[in-house]
């Protein structure tokens, strides 16, 4: 078992060129990009720097090789994908430390993502055998009907840096079962994460061509000839609403079938009947998850004006004792965020605030380097008029606002012009039922502060994006239906 102390050897283990048709190799112009550590600011590994000729041979290696793999057993795509999953685990240790490494979450937070990240695997394992049609006649009972589903072809994928592998297996993993090639540009900041997935892929039997991985530090120069090219079939993005926006005109061009997994803003709710000490414990899963560094995290705070003194002195203590430190170091519960433009960011949202009136319960200050550190912050009576209850966070803030009833919460948390994950804690049945029919929101954690999981359906309405990755409804957005009509004979 590889030891997190083996660092050197780790980064020495970890492919750092491009694969392509089964094969590593160097980018076509022979250009590498550096990636650094944000704890430090230190590079780690310089890496090939694919661009438009590499996506193009990628795509030429997907397209050779989409016949075979789609006519591959489901079975044996099931063991393949099996294989993967026990690999990742065995590979753990090399995984969660690359993420520590390149993206800087703490080692214990890096290792849960692993074990998340591996679930797609072993899921969609599960279910590639399980793809099913229908068969009916048609109420004339002139016809069989038979609807069947096939893959849909070479899919692109582009990925963010803050879970460098699950995001990578999430989609990856439904498009092996489903029997679609893929291609992956993985971030810029975080690319040595899914070169080392790629090996594992390589290593569980993934036939050449079936995957590539084109790590680039010019995004737009390698995928936009891709989303253009009529033999690419699907893409699938995750990262933020507005760079969503401007892939979904590129893709509308070619009539490209997308899924999009943009941006957050999530209320997190606390009715005047919810147990405070698990809203507060809650608060701390979805907020300081991946330093904040999540599209789940709760964004904004609204707590019922009957408990919301009792919510921040609670909060206030709980964030109080939290440790900031690079991820790798033992004790470490808060680790940098990935850029200095990132913290810049997060920094001016909170200054904002104060300028607006909000009081800093705790934090709030941006500390020296090295690294892009910022302290867990509490605001209280943060006014509506903060941009921080209007715009991702991105970081380890949470503004507390006031609320007084259901119905002005209800249009708080609607006002939003993203919905993907929404917190509510309540003891109130009936009031749960209620708000799963009005909160505008794909996910809705109810007094739970984690609700990510690879049997589920994960996505949002509204500007949060389209499609669903994970649990039943992962598999379909790789498939496309056929329908045959059969005249019904006597």
């Amino acid at each position: 078992m590889t030891t997190t102390t083996d660092l050197r050897t780790i980064l020495t283990d970890t492919p750092t060129r491009l694969l392509i048709g089964g094969a590593w190799r160097d980018a076509a112009g022979g250009a590498t990009f550096d990636v650094h550590d944000p704890a430090t600011g230190e590079v780690l590994a310089a890496v090939a720097d694919a661009d438009q000729s590499d996506g193009r041979d990628a795509l030429d290696a997907a397209c050779a090789a989409q016949d075979e793999w789609a006519a591959t057993p489901s079975r044996t795509r099931a063991e393949i994908l099996r294989a993967a999953f026990e690999l990742t685990t065995e590979r753990s240790e090399q995984l969660a430390t690359l993420m520590t490494l390149e993206m800087g979450k703490p080692l214990a937070e890096a290792r849960g993502e692993v074990v998340y990240g591996g679930e797609f695997l072993r899921w969609f394992s599960e279910e590639a055998a399980h793809v099913n049609g229908r068969v009916q006649k048609s109420p004339e009972g002139n016809l069989h009907i038979l609807a069947t589903k096939r893959p849909v072809g070479p899919a692109l994928f582009i990925t963010p840096w803050n879970f460098p592998l699950a995001m990578a297996t999430r989609k990856i993993a439904p498009a092996l079962a489903a029997g679609c090639t893929t291609l992956l540009k993985p971030a810029a900041l975080t690319p040595l994460t899914a070169l080392a997935f790629g090996q594992i892929l390589i290593d569980a039997g993934v036939p050449a061509g079936v995957v590539s991985i084109l790590p680039t530090s010019r995004a737009q120069a390698v995928t936009g000839p891709l989303i253009q090219d009529r033999r690419l079939r699907k893409l699938s993005f995750t990262g933020s609403t507005e760079v969503g926006v401007a892939l979904l005109k590129e893709a509308a061009d070619n009539v490209l079938r997308t899924s999009m997994e943009l941006g957050g803003c999530a209320p997190f709710i606390v009715f005047e009947d919810a147990d405070v000490d698990k809203a507060v414990a809650g608060a701390r899963q979805a907020k300081l998850r991946n330093m904040g560094e999540a599209c789940t995290a709760a964004n904004r705070f609204y707590v019922h004006a009957s408990v919301v003194e009792r919510f921040e002195a609670a909060l206030t203590a709980e964030f109080e004792g939290l440790t900031v430190g690079p991820g790798g170091e033992a004790g470490v519960d808060v680790g940098p965020l990935i850029s200095d433009t990132q913290r810049d960011k997060v920094h001016a949202l909170v200054t904002d605030a104060k300028d607006s009136g909000a009081r800093v319960l705790l934090g709030g200050e941006k500390p020296d380097g090295p690294g892009y550190f910022y302290p867990p912050t509490v605001l209280g009576g943060v006014p509506s008029t903060a941009r921080v209850l209007t715009e991702e966070i991105f970081g380890p803030v949470a503004p507390i606002a006031v609320f007084h009833d259901e119905d002005e919460v209800v249009a708080l948390a609607n006002a939003s012009e993203v919905g993907l994950a929404t917190y509510v804690y309540t003891s109130d049945l009936s009031r749960i039922m209620r708000l799963s029919e009005r909160l505008e929101s794909g996910i809705i954690g109810v007094n739970t502060g984690l609700v990510s999981n690879a049997a589920a359906p994960f996505g949002g309405v509204k500007h949060s994006g389209l499609g669903r990755e994970g649990g039943t409804e992962g598999i379909d957005e790789f498939l496309e239906t056929v329908y045959l009509g059969i005249p019904a004979g006597r």
